[in-house]
């Protein structure tokens, strides 16, 4: 089942000499469950992939489809609702809140939206986060790679459709590297949410079900994972 389509997506920033073609017409489509890691060199497009899949950031022109509904076609208001309920953004740098602790910070998208909290899902996710007796830790109190499963409760918590990871991995040394994508990995088997994960880690990579590499904004590779 399509859970996501891309379709002629193009990003251009600037004019005249100065105009740079982030993306050129980027078209794929995602089926519910795969776990895709995107590759390319630094600059070739893909966190403005991540970020327009994501509803941060609007393109040029193209289309993108989130269960058969077009992302851009919706008003500001409604696009700020389809962040908070259709997608949990995992970045590099944790970007947690520092005077909230580990569970304000997981809740907080909930919160946010006005929802109430699922007791059930937040005690399951701080168990299967190995989180479980820090519930009131800042985050100063916690190592780089507990932030970020805070992060990654938190992009969780609202269960989204499709989980948008940008260099999860990306300050964090190999052991911490590995326990997070296999965090990530049990929530795409356990919860059944679609990963869409950019990294430089050709060994993270190739735990993907499938690759899609990403040169000067076009797609140069999609290739399905053989094991």
């Amino acid at each position: 089942m399509e859970i996501l389509r891309v379709e002629k997506l193009c990003k251009t920033y600037g004019s005249g000499e100065n105009q740079v073609n982030a993306l050129s017409d980027v078209s794929f489509s995602v089926q519910k469950g795969e776990f895709i890691a995107i590759v390319g060199p630094s600059g070739s497009g893909k966190s403005t992939l991540l970020h327009i899949l994501g509803g941060v950031d609007k393109p040029t022109s193209g289309k993108v489809f989130m269960n058969g509904s077009d992302v851009y076609a919706q008003s500001d208001d409604q696009l700020a609702v389809f962040r908070r309920r259709q997608v949990g953004l995992i970045y590099q740098f944790y970007n947690l809140i520092p005077v909230l602790d580990v569970k304000e910070n997981i809740t907080l998208p909930v919160l946010m939206d006005g929802q109430k909290v699922n007791e059930q899902r937040l005690a399951e996710l701080i168990s299967v986060l190995g989180l479980k007796g820090r519930e009131k830790h800042l985050p100063n109190q916690l190592s780089g790679g507990q932030q970020q499963r805070v992060s990654i409760g938190r992009a969780l918590m609202n269960a989204p459709a499709v989980v948008l990871a940008d260099e999860p991995t990306g300050n964090l040394d190999s052991k911490n590297s590995q326990d997070i994508v296999e965090l990530l990995k049990l929530s795409n088997e356990r919860y059944g949410q679609t990963l869409i994960m950019i990294t430089h880690d050709e060994n993270i990579a190739l735990q993907a079900d499938r690759i899609i590499a990403i040169e000067d904004g076009k797609i140069t590779r999609d290739e399905v994972i053989s094991r």
